[in-house]
């Protein structure tokens, strides 16, 4: 019994050591063809070939055209832009003109401000809508929103007072009995309507001769480009 035992063990350590003999083997062999895969040298593979892309096509205006025309958020919206001018604001009238004097400290120009006044203007002062700029011996420069208008004398009085112009078709003739001319109203003397600045305008057919006083006035006659100029100015004290 104890004989066959022994032979057991035997047959079993014999194949423990064929056993582990054969692990190391297959082991080893592991080993060398881990190493033959590390050792090896793999080569990258070629990149493949690029094809360059097409350069973009320059950006144009005309491109575009049909943004303009057509609807977008307005159904007036187009390209046609109509850019409406403001009306140009009409110039006022011109002040009228009713001659030119000379007091010793410039020339004075008689104009009217409004219907029925006048007053003598210096250059510089405001007449009307207007600014008298410049006083000149037979013209007047005005300045009204940054234009300058040169107007003669001529062109600035008051011609409504005027006769109005004889029809070229004679009308019928009738018979009137001429009245009795009415005697000449006699000369009023002395200072007449005020003017302002406390100078006073003369009467008709005045027949004070030059330097005469009268209220605390004296009559000056003065020449112009229109002929004799007639004032009563306060006597200074």
């Amino acid at each position: 019994m104890r004989k066959k035992l022994w032979t057991l063990n035997l047959v079993l350590l014999v194949s423990l050591g064929l056993l582990g003999r054969q692990l190391r083997q297959e082991w080893q062999a592991a080993r060398e063809r881990e190493k033959k895969m590390l050792s090896q040298v793999v080569k990258p593979a070629p990149p493949p070939p690029v094809t360059p892309q097409p350069a973009p096509a320059s950006l144009q205006a005309a491109g575009y055209l049909d943004v303009a025309q057509q609807m977008l958020f307005s159904k007036d919206r187009n390209p046609n832009v109509v850019v409406e001018q403001a009306a140009p604001k009409p110039v006022p009238a011109f002040p009228k003109f009713y001659g030119v004097m000379n007091l010793g400290d410039g020339l004075t120009a008689i104009l009217n401000d409004g219907p029925g006044r006048q007053r003598p203007f210096k250059a510089g002062d405001k007449v009307g809508e207007f600014k008298l700029a410049e006083i000149g011996n037979d013209a007047l420069t005005l300045e009204w929103e940054d234009k300058k208008f040169v107007k003669r004398f001529a062109e600035l009085q008051d011609r409504s007072a005027a006769p109005p112009a004889e029809s070229g078709r004679p009308g019928p003739v009738t018979s009137i009995q001429a009245a009795p001319p009415k005697p000449p109203e006699p000369a009023r003397t002395g200072p007449g309507a005020d003017m302002g600045m406390g100078i006073s305008a003369c009467n008709a057919n005045d027949p004070s001769p030059p330097g005469t006083v009268v209220d605390g006035k004296r009559k000056v006659v003065s020449e112009s480009p229109f002929g004799k100029v007639c004032r009563w100015e306060p006597v200074s004290k």
